[in-house]
């Protein structure tokens, strides 16, 4: 079986059928991109490819590695072709796309690249920045861009600006257009006030402050698409017999796909690859999109992730053909979570994107792992959820029972059992799951503080967490006690069905 290997462009030896247009490998580079990850690749570079197919965008992406894990080998191996393999339904119809991705020219190690990566700042043609860290990515390290690189994502940006500007001696045609991906609101609004701060801190000169206040624009957006990554060896044997070749970079996507960012009319220029998809909306407020997929998707999947895995089941797929699993996800997201999402939205619009998300978590060809989405599991609750449950308690004092469910089995999951130098992990079923959160020495230190009660009050009082005193709210804290000890007495699929029952049962 051949593998997507190119030692050279013309040795190319994929077959016909996935074959890629010879012109796209040579489009100047236009986007620098910050991280590799699978919703990177899934989305950006896959409306990119599609734009450059149709003749419309006509550029590439540089990539910038910028974490440790892994390496750049296959990428390397494959000149940074990838396929992308489209799964899922559309009003009742089944989508099969399998699209060899040709949009990454190459891939630099921030670490060992660190000069490589400023050189692109050269580039007359590269005028736009993307970048998807996470949501711990977007923070304030005050450090000095003069680092090799610098640590954090917001002081490789200012080094790259830095650069730019100094190179076009601060000509206004020099400034970059700045898409953050991360699921922070106003993510654009707030990477521009860290990268103005640290600018601050660096004591850059004035006349480069005004250079990237006037000519730079940092763009709020939203990214949606289910991307959970490369498939299980059994579907990617079978993926590989179809499609005629290996490929070590290969991910699969759900069909929907969104890409809204706010912008102007000189935003909508650059970004011509706009045109090529329906997915991609460029407007001067995306509020409501937001709101939408930041509570209803991923509020949801935060809320139950812990839930499901606990529960035994390995993806969301599975956990949705479970009756019990089925109906908590459900009835979480429409009568505890639509209820209190923080602005007004039709309750109509509600209803039909809840309804389509919930399909989205039946799509039956992807394998969303429920652990893959606890990453960060601590972050993604402060950001998505909180202000869910803030929202909520504004407008009712009933305890919001679906959310403290979730929330226990949040705390549950977050209970460390040992440590194997930085890395903490959790037990089930005798078997030991990774707890890959900034938070889990906190956690761990809390859990380590006596009965579940004060455990559950110990987090819940943590402002330096929320930002907010949780306990205060009325009875969230008890609720949360009661569930986390059940789950902690009967297990938590015991636990699930109990509570489904009992919250459903008439009065």
């Amino acid at each position: 079986m051949n593998t997507v290997h190119f030692p050279s462009l013309s040795q190319t030896i994929l077959p016909t059928a996935q074959a890629v247009p010879e012109a796209l490998f040579h489009l100047p580079e236009k986007i620098l991109q910050f991280g590799t990850g699978v919703l990177l690749r899934g989305l950006q570079g896959y409306l990119v490819d599609k734009a450059n197919r149709q003749g419309i965008f006509n550029g590439r992406i540089v990539a910038v590695k910028s974490t440790d894990a892994g390496d750049l080998s296959d990428f390397e191996k494959q000149d940074s072709l990838y396929t992308i393999c489209v799964r899922g339904l559309e009003n009742g119809a089944s989508i099969e796309q399998d699209v060899v991705c040709a949009s990454i020219s190459r891939v630099l190690s921030a670490k060992s690249q660190w000069q490589a990566v400023l050189d692109c700042a050269h580039n007359p043609e590269l005028r736009i920045i993307i970048s998807n860290t996470t949501e711990v990515g977007i923070q304030l390290v005050n450090e000095s861009i003069a680092l090799a690189p610098p640590q954090s994502f917001p002081g490789k940006l200012l080094a790259f600006l830095y650069e730019r500007y100094r190179f076009w001696k601060g000509s206004p045609e020099s400034g970059m257009v700045i898409i953050p991906s991360e699921l922070l609101p106003d993510n654009g609004r707030k990477l521009k006030a860290i990268v103005w701060e640290l600018a601050h801190f660096n004591q850059l000169e004035a006349d480069f402050l005004t250079w990237l206040s006037e000519c730079n624009t940092f763009c709020n957006s939203l990214v949606d698409r289910i991307v959970p990554g490369a498939p299980d060896a059994k579907v990617k044997q079978e993926l590989a017999q179809k499609l005629g070749y290996e490929d070590r970079l290969l991910i699969m996507t759900e069909a929907y796909l969104l890409w809204a960012i706010e912008g102007d009319a000189r935003v909508r220029s650059l970004l011509s690859f706009h045109q090529a998809d329906e997915g991609v909306i460029i407007e001067e407020s995306i509020d409501q999109p937001r709101e939408l997929k930041l509570r209803l998707l991923n509020g949801t999947h935060t809320l139950s992730c812990g839930v499901a895995f606990l529960a035994g089941f390995g993806t969301v797929r599975e956990g949705m053909e479970n009756p019990v699993l089925s109906q908590f996800i459900s009835q979480l997201m429409l009568r505890d979570i639509a209820p209190a999402i923080p602005i007004p939205i039709d309750e109509e619009i509600v209803r039909r994107f809840a309804a389509r998300t919930l399909d989205r978590f039946r799509n039956p060809h992807l394998a969303h792992h429920w652990l893959s989405i606890t990453l960060q599991y601590s972050s993604k609750m402060r950001m998505r959820n909180v202000p869910l449950l803030l929202n909520h308690y504004r407008q009712t004092d009933r305890v919001p029972q679906y959310m403290a469910f979730g929330f226990a089995a949040y705390l549950l999951f977050m209970k460390a059992v040992k440590k194997e130098g930085e890395q903490f992990w959790g037990e089930l079923n005798g078997e030991s799951y990774p707890i890959r959160d900034e938070q889990a020495t906190c956690f761990y230190q809390k859990w380590q503080t006596g009965p579940v009660d004060e455990v559950v009050h110990s987090v819940l009082s943590d402002t330096q967490l929320w930002d907010s005193d949780l306990s205060l709210l009325p009875g969230f804290a008890q609720a949360v006690s009661r569930h986390l000890q059940t789950m902690m007495k009967g297990g938590v699929k015991a636990s699930l069905e109990s509570f489904v029952s009992s919250i459903n049962a008439p009065v």
